[in-house]
């Protein structure tokens, strides 16, 4: 609905997303089928939706998995969280990002906006240019904390 008053212009969005991290510490990244490009789960929070509830409700759209445990990771926001997306819609995104290692199910990808699914280990992840933009800052700043120098 937005989208239609403002057509492509930047608009504020809040996104609600999940760094998930299994037993031997792996992160679960999926590469979207919009752009290829690799990043932690996670979307828009709607009108009037709790943003911990977004964030469990896109992790279950978009890899199957029901999450426990969260704990709020960061709030990211800034320049480095701009982005335009394929369609051409510009957005100034303001990240609440989870830490979650206490999930339930099977991997099952979303059709139409998830290509793959995958476990890297910390040091074996993709480079930061083949990560979703908006999801470098966070990414970095978990490699950080367990230890990784973010990969170039």
């Amino acid at each position: 609905m937005m989208r239609e008053l403002v057509g492509s212009r930047p608009i504020m969005q809040c996104g609600a997303s999940v760094i998930l991290v299994n037993e031997r510490g792996e992160l679960l990244l999926q590469q979207r089928a919009d752009n290829g490009m690799w990043g932690y789960h996670g979307g828009s929070v709607e009108l009037f939706e709790n943003v911990e509830e977004a964030a469990r409700r896109e992790l279950t759209e978009e890899t199957g998995l029901t999450a426990g445990q969260m704990t709020l990771f960061g709030v990211f926001s800034g320049p480095e969280l701009a982005y335009v997306y394929p369609n051409g819609d510009a957005v100034s995104n303001v990240d609440v990002v989870y830490l979650c290692r206490d999930y339930t199910g099977h991997t099952h990808r979303q059709q139409g906006e998830v290509n793959r699914l995958r476990w890297f280990a910390p040091q074996d992840m993709p480079p930061m240019a083949e990560i979703m933009p908006p999801n470098r800052p966070a990414l970095r700043q978990y490699l950080e904390s367990v230890g990784v120098s973010a990969l170039t």
